[in-house]
């Protein structure tokens, strides 16, 4: 890396991209063969979602993807990271191949590589497809042999010109939200429910990189995508450096050291064992979720507090699923509220000084800094790519059209630099994915959180480039920031 007065160089080579998600931008949720997922369920169950917001139509990028990928091109990114729907796939998660959802995303693909872009193809972004939900979903063993096999059909189908494949995106959010806290899809609440599904997608991985490298047509990357969070005890006391460390056990390692080292943290089979038996943990399951990988994907926004229970501290109930998050009690009470699952009676959030995001999620770009090191010291063998990184505004356009969304550059900026700190310090990472391309349904917040670097009026659907934009487009022509 090259440097001048106030400018960071990035490595030669180093990757730039941004990334989508398929049930967020896609729409057309019943066209040409598509079947149900569960956020399509959940989405239009009263109460799930904000406003009762779906993603029936999103940003409408089904229809116009060629518009959008001119969008990706325009600033000048080398790379571009979608997910593929399931239902799109194999509409009942299982059997017959629906050919006109494979046709849509191979002419994603190829209109990818005509303007020059690199694909990288993730193959499931939270949208299982609600049959197989109907059949026990990520508490099913069988889910994770059905995944293996959606992942080997897209894989030969594709697997001649995407390069790239991803098995999941933040498996965490699927087994800790969606069937630990229930505010994702499919919407179940418990702690044995959450570890179970956690075990499955381990397996399911495992299961899906060995289809991926059998069906692909060529030498392929294989990832998985993991959120891992950076968490930092409240204080130095004893319970608050336990209680960061439980946290750590069962939102990072729970997937990282299965499916890096081929095994689950003894801590944390310990603590756990009050919830569960691990009966669901078979003979020779580990080995399979232990498969080489070319590269983890690191998605980071915000860091974590955390501390162990306090008298006169009580459960908000607007708490992170993991961990709950204590509030000052006026009442003095000594004992916490009901938690979201049964798991947050140890651990808890404690409310942090902005400034924040629209997401109410502190900025605190060092974190990303001692995150992306501590990965680097912990798993050496493996290089990193950013796949996720980005901050929720909700700047809109101005009279003159333009959207002026300072904060975001800032943001931006800020955490980019950061990055460049963790590889000045010796951590291997090979690029950097913007989250979001476009204004999407953010999930049970539907449509009022806005990440992307285009700004969406979901009303008419009309694109407008935000500054940000246009920011970004020119770190990746210099390939620094200054």
């Amino acid at each position: 890396m090259t440097a001048g007065p106030g400018r960071r160089a990035f490595p030669e080579g180093f990757v730039w991209g941004t990334a989508t998600a398929s049930y967020q931008i896609e729409g057309a949720v019943a066209e040409n063969g598509r079947g149900p997922s569960i956020w399509d369920v959940f989405s239009h169950t009263p109460g799930r979602t904000l406003n009762g917001d779906t993603g029936d139509v999103a940003c409408d990028h089904y229809h116009r993807w060629e518009q959008d990928l001119d969008l990706v091109a325009e600033m000048g990114l080398a790379s571009y990271r979608f997910s593929v729907a399931w239902p799109r796939i194999a509409p009942s998660g299982t059997g017959p191949v629906n050919e006109a959802g494979l046709d849509f995303y191979e002419r994603l693909v190829d209109g990818l590589l005509a303007r020059g872009i690199d694909p990288m193809l993730t193959l499931y972004h939270w949208d299982l497809p609600q049959w197989l939900e109907d059949d026990g979903g990520w508490l099913s063993r069988d889910t994770a042999w059905r995944f293996a096999e959606y992942a080997g059909v897209v894989a030969a189908r594709l697997g001649d010109r995407v390069r790239h494949f991803t098995t999941f995106n933040e498996p965490y959010c699927t087994a800790l939200l969606g069937y630990g806290s229930g505010v994702h899809a499919p919407g179940v609440r418990g702690i044995e429910t959450a570890l179970t599904a956690a075990h499955h997608l381990n397996l399911a991985h495992g299961l899906g990189v060995v289809a991926l490298r059998a069906h692909a047509a060529r030498d392929i990357d294989v990832s998985v995508v993991l959120n891992v969070g950076q968490v930092y005890p409240a204080s130095d006391d004893p319970g608050d450096v336990l209680a960061a460390r439980h946290v750590d056990d069962l939102s990072n390692r729970i997937f990282l050291e299965p499916m890096l080292r081929g095994r689950y943290p003894e801590t944390l089979l310990e603590e756990m064992s009050t919830h569960t038996d691990w009966g669901f943990v078979h003979d020779g399951d580990l080995a399979l979720a232990h498969q080489p990988l070319d590269v983890l994907g690191v998605n980071f926004y915000s860091p974590s507090r955390i501390c162990g229970p306090r008298p006169g501290l009580v459960n908000d109930q607007a708490s992170s699923p993991a961990t709950g998050r204590w509030v000052d009690d006026p009442a003095g009470a000594a004992t916490p509220a009901p938690t979201p699952w049964p798991a947050t009676d140890r651990a808890w959030s404690v409310p942090q000084p902005g400034p924040y995001t629209d997401m109410g999620w502190r900025i605190e770009p060092e974190a990303f800094t001692d995150l992306l090191l501590r990965l680097s010291t912990d798993y050496p063998e493996i290089p990193m790519m950013v796949t996720e990184n980005g901050c929720a505004y909700d700047d809109g356009p101005g009279p003159d059209g333009r959207v002026r969304d300072d904060r975001r550059i800032d943001y931006l900026r800020a955490h980019l630099a950061a990055v460049h700190t963790a590889i000045e310090k010796g951590a291997d990472i090979r690029g950097y994915y913007l989250w979001s391309l476009l204004d999407n349904f953010e999930w049970a917040l539907g449509y009022a959180k806005r990440f992307g670097l285009v700004h969406v009026d979901y009303d008419t659907l009309v694109r407008t480039p935000k500054d940000s934009a246009r920011w970004y487009r020119d770190v990746v022509k210099a390939n620094a920031l200054s």
